[in-house]
């Protein structure tokens, strides 16, 4: 079975075990870190070592860190790299990581590293793709029945949860009110995504839309089979 590892800090990372544990096979390893921590960590490396970080976090083949500062993000993907870590996923966008030194990480290692903004935009590649076949990129099969909503499952959803929230409150949903009321749905749910900007919790509910529109039209090819 598969060990993903999850580096929490804060109230981030947890629903992300959560879903992991709901809707997957896969098996969950993680470690927290202090919710409140210095702007500049002078040395990350001893500040982790400091905190007695548990480094067998870093026996998963995929890790997640929510470590959200550009300092500790970097000395995790040098431990993560040591560790024999595949991939490291590291949300929260650019702002929260030195992507230059992480990208020197990766070159000498041979382990991806991918930044996103938010998770749902995570496209699998051969390094992480046990856990990102299931949690990235929102990925839907529809049936309708007398012009609404009668089934979505979820063959792909957000790392969060948001995706199979909303396939449950599209049933009964008329077929031409469902795309728009994908993305509201998405967009009330209590995702981590950043808030009052065009992307973040934004993106996400386009990614939303455009993924049942996708479905939707794939089931009526299906129909005219």
């Amino acid at each position: 079975m598969t060990l993903i590892g999850i580096i929490t800090r804060g109230k981030y990372g947890h629903r992300l075990i959560d879903t992991i544990k709901e809707h997957s096979n896969l098996s969950v390893v993680s470690v927290d870190l202090p919710e409140f921590l210095p702007v500049f960590i002078e040395d990350p490396d001893e500040f982790l070592e400091n905190m007695n970080f548990d480094t067998r976090v870093f026996s998963a083949e995929v890790v997640v860190t929510y470590s959200l500062h550009p300092d500790l993000s970097s000395a995790i993907a040098r431990l993560a790299a040591e560790g024999g870590v595949r991939s490291l996923i590291v949300p929260g966008g650019s702002s929260r990581a030195s992507i230059p030194e992480l990208e020197q990480i990766s070159e000498e290692s041979g382990m991806s590293i991918e930044v996103d903004e938010i998770c749902c935009t995570l496209e699998a590649n051969p390094a992480n793709a046990s856990f990102a076949n299931i949690f990235g990129v929102p990925v839907l099969k529809v049936k309708t029945r007398g012009g609404k909503i009668s089934k979505v499952d979820v063959l792909k959803g957000a790392p969060c949860g948001s995706t199979w929230h909303m396939a449950e409150e599209l049933v009964g949903v008329p077929v031409e009110d469902a795309p728009p009321k994908a993305g509201l749905l998405v967009q009330q749910y209590p995702c981590r995504a950043v808030r009052g900007e065009m992307g973040g919790i934004h993106e996400s509910a386009e990614l939303h839309k455009q993924a049942l529109i996708n479905a939707l039209k794939a089931e009526e090819l299906e129909n005219e089979e």
